[in-house]
This record gives structure tokens, sequence and C-alpha cells, in this order.
């Protein structure tokens, strides 16, 4: 027997259509390229999709061709993630942080028909336009008057007049909740980048379970600020979980220094934040050296990469900010878990509570882990035992975009990449990635707990931990660090800054100062960059 219930596809325009119905005043407030501060409403928000959909289906672009974006954090390029998606065309957002090589190669791959750019990235449109071998529209992001000459570009199109020519009225088509939505090819650190598609059903439960209270807690009670950038993982969902719960909307722009995005937060009255580590490294750094504190943000969410425990900690104690620490991949849209605390924590002593914290966090509904050891055996969530991290659920790949590099899964699970343990109260975390954990004496070192400790170190700004060859003990931990402006500590200092935080054996061995670390386009450490640096490095005793 079936139940007696109407049957609705779950689609992304349904999004902007109810945030125009029931939260039409609600504001969306974006710093321009151009440098001044754009304000509108949800309402407007939704009329302006319309006419990219209009201009689209003037385009004659078929049933999911490919829509591109270079595009920061900004009204235009919200308007394409529903105007773009709302008519059965998929969006596929552009990483300008890649090199030229690789932009070129996934556009080709992606076979995108139409590239939409802000003028910040011509230089990067120029330098491409001639190798993308489908895109056949140009749209740059700007009022008419700001095309230049001599852009070099045949054909180029103003965003306003593109759009402006065409009404705001449009019926929102009806189609299969599985077609494809958007994609976003992954960071390629090991060969050619690969593609997630990411569907409207799938889209769609994940801005619902990002919304919960136990995940993001979002509603129209907030004022969001992602720092995120919607080319990584959609903004981790969180314009289309906006746009659900009828949240202010913040978006930086291309201004993402620490002074940029404090004066953002204090100036719009945000009450919850989302971005890497990295960018909230910056903001404290601002903020200590002017004896600055937050007026309104009460929480913010950090993901990307672990957050040290010295991040939590200035948030909490110095700025009254709750952090949740989150985590997820590309393949997953992202959201695998979010660490918010249960009751039993609340009463909890600080450092039992930190702890917890520290961890990645829960499942949230629709997402199933498992930790195995080598041969796949699953292994207890007893927080101790680690083993390799898989999942599967509503939001979670099973096939890379065109299949390739094969089916990435085992028995109906994604394996991460990822080696993790699971508590008894289901709070995951992760100990490192499967290619940078540390093999010492045929022991574990896990890279990011050495990290942790570094950063807990008010000299450094950044640390990363890689293995080093060693004759005796197989590999042996080092770190990378880059000390923090007029700060000064010594190799002897740090490693002595390590006693009684680690067994003596999970010391690092050496430490590298250094004047950068690199980060690939999400802002992640490249490792594998950091050992192509060092490598002509000698261990001491080695």
């Amino acid at each position: 027997m079936l139940g007696l219930m109407q049957s609705h596809q779950l689609l992304i325009s349904s999004l902007i259509e109810f945030a125009e119905r029931h939260h039409g005043e609600g504001e969306v407030v974006s710093r321009r390229v151009e440098g001044d501060i754009h304000r509108y409403t949800y309402k407007q928000v939704a009329s302006r999709s319309r006419q990219v959909a209009n201009a689209l289906d003037q385009m004659k672009l078929k049933f999911s061709d490919r829509v591109a974006t270079l595009a920061w954090n900004g009204y235009r390029h919200l308007e394409l993630y529903f105007g773009v998606s709302g008519t059965g065309r998929v969006l596929h957002t552009l990483n300008p942080r890649l090199h030229p090589d690789q932009i070129s190669w996934i556009a080709n791959h992606a076979e995108d028909s139409v590239l939409c750019f802000d003028m910040s990235f011509l230089p990067i449109v120029k330098a491409i336009h001639g190798r993308c071998t489908t895109i056949k529209h140009y749209v740059a992001l700007c009022d008419a008057d700001k095309l230049p000459a001599d852009s070099g570009i045949p054909g180029l199109l103003s965003y306003e007049a593109w759009i402006g020519a065409h009404s705001s009225k449009y019926k929102w088509p009806s189609f299969d909740e599985n077609s494809a939505s958007s994609m976003c090819y992954t960071s390629g650190t090991t060969g050619n980048p690969k593609a997630a598609l990411y569907s409207h059903r799938s889209t769609m439960l994940h801005a619902l379970a990002g919304a919960l209270p136990d995940a993001l807690s979002m509603s129209a009670r907030d004022t969001l600020l992602p720092v995120v950038p919607m080319f990584h993982v959609n903004a981790w969902g969180l314009p289309y979980s906006a746009a659900m719960t009828g949240a202010k909307l913040v978006f930086p722009g291309p201004a993402m220094d620490g002074k940029s995005i404090f004066e953002l937060i204090e100036s719009e009255k945000v009450s919850f934040a989302a971005g890497v580590p990295t960018v909230w490294q910056m903001m404290l750094a601002h903020m200590q050296a002017g004896g600055l504190r937050f007026s309104t943000l009460k929480r913010t969410v950090i993901g990307g990469s672990a957050c040290p425990p010295a991040m939590i900690t200035a948030f909490n104690d110095l700025y009254g900010v709750e952090v949740l620490h989150a985590w997820g991949m590309t393949e997953m849209s992202p959201l695998g878990t979010v660490c918010t605390l249960k009751n039993k924590h609340l009463t909890m002593a600080a450092e039992e509570k930190m702890q917890v914290r520290l961890k990645q966090g829960r499942g949230v509904f629709g997402v199933d882990m498992k930790i195995v050891d080598g041969n796949g055996n699953e292994l207890p969530w007893d927080g101790k035992t680690y083993g390799d991290l898989l999942v599967k659920g509503s939001w979670i790949i099973s096939d890379y975009f065109k299949g390739e590099g094969g089916s990435p899964l085992v028995d109906g699970w994604f394996p991460t990449g990822d080696v993790a343990t699971i508590d008894a109260d289901g709070y995951m975390q992760i100990t490192d990635r499967s290619k940078d954990v540390i093999k010492s004496g045929g022991e574990w070192i896990s890279s990011i707990d050495v990290e942790n400790i570094a950063m807990a170190h008010p000299a450094v700004a950044m640390a990363a931990c890689i293995g080093m060859k060693h004759p005796k003990w197989d590999e042996r931990p080092i770190i990378a660090v880059v000390k923090k402006p007029g700060a000064e500590v010594s190799r002897d200092q740090l490693i002595a800054f390590y006693d009684g935080k680690t067994a003596k054996w999970q010391i690092p061995d050496d430490v590298v100062f250094v004047d950068a670390i690199p980060l690939g386009g999400t802002g992640k450490m490249q490792k594998t960059k950091l050992r192509e640096m060092l490598k002509d490095y000698k261990l001491p005793d080695a």
C-alpha cells in the first residue's frame, strides 16, 4: 500500500520562490568588485534570477548544458545559482585560484557552454578563452559601461545588459529532481581533477539537513557571512540553506583579508560566519593587534581543514564566539559532520569539553559513517581505534562525471581518504589523511596532532607536519613553521614546547622555518608541494 501524499519534485527553483514569498524583504548585502556595497532583497534576487532564466533560454541552451562561473561571493553569482539550475541547466563553479592550464582543462572536460566572470578575473579569461573549445558565450558580471573596449574576447556581453533585455516573468519548469543541478571539481592534488555532479534532490536534502539545529542551526533571525567561496563546493550549500530559512546574506566579494572581514561583520551585524582556518587566522591576528571585539558574532563554522585548538580557544574564551567544527568533502556536497554538543557535555569541565570540540563531530542525518582496517573489516566506535573512514548517504557521489578514475565506491561506501576514530557517542575525529599519516618504528603519528601543538605557541602563525625518511625508524616527523610577524622562537624553544603535551616519540625531530606554507585553491595546506620544497632536507640524525 502506498501513502496518499502529494508528490512534488525537489527542485532548486522552489528555494528562491519560497524566499520571495515568505522572506521577500530579507536582505542580501554584497561588497562588490567595484569596491562599493550593494544591497537588495530576496524578492529582487528572485526577479533577477528569472531574467537570467529568460536570457539562458534566448541563448538556446539545451537541458543540462553547463554554465560556468569565475566569480567571487556576490549577488550576481547568487542569481546564477538559482537562474541556471532552475532552468535545468548545470551550474559549474570554476576555481579562479587554479592555474589557467587547469582551468581551461576543466572547462573543456565539463564542456561548458557559457562562462560568466567577475571583471577581476578578466586576465584569466584572456589567458584561457582561446583554449576553451566548447564555450560559445562570455558574460562579464558588470554594467555595460564597465566593459573594456579592448577585452580581446569577441562578443563579450555585459551581465546587466544581458539580463536587462529580458522579462522578470518566468515559469520555472518542472522536471526530474534527480537531474544534475551543479558541478564542482576536486582540487586534483594527484592527476587531473574529477567532478562531483550534484542533483536537485541531493542539493535540497543537503540544504535541509545543513539548516537543522544540531547542524548549522540557521534561521530567519541569522545574518550569515559565507567567507567560504561560492566556487568551493557551492559555499558549503549555505546560499541554499539561507534562501530556505530567510537568513540575511552578507557576501565579502574579493576583500578576504582579516581587516575587511572584521569590518563587514561589524557593519552588517553578522551573527554567523563560515570559512576555513586560514581566513580566521588573518582576522584574529587583525583583532588581537588592534584590541578589537565582536559586537554581534555568536558562532562560526570552521571546515576545510582541521581547526587548531588555539583558534577554538581564542574564539570561545577571548571573544565569546561558539566554534562549530565541521567536516566534509567535495564528493559529499560537502557536509558530513558538525561538532555540536549533547546535553551530557554541557556540565563537563572546560578541558573535557575542549576534547569534544576538537573532534569533527557527529554525522548529520543523511550521512552514514564507518571506519575499517586494511582488510575492510569494520572497527569499533571506541574513540581510540582508528581506521580508514568510509561514508554513504543521499548527497554523496555514486560516480565521478564521465566516470573518471573508475567507480569510487567500495561495496556502496565512499572511501574518504581520511584516517579517523569514532567514539561511542558518534563523534568522529580525523587523525590524518591516509597519505599524510607518519609511520615511525611501527607506530602511527598523527600529523594533525603535531601541528595543533605547534599552533598553540604564541609565535606560530601556521604549521605543517610531514614525515621524513629515517634509516632506523622508517619515518620521523618534522614541523614546518611560519612565524607571526615580529615574533621570534627558536628551534629548541619550539621542540621544548612539546614536552608534556604528547608522547616523547611523537615530538618532531626538527623545526624548519619557512616564509610560507603552500596552500591550495581552497585554502588547504598542500603537503605534496611542501615535500617538494624540502626535498633536499636531511634529518639531523638520519
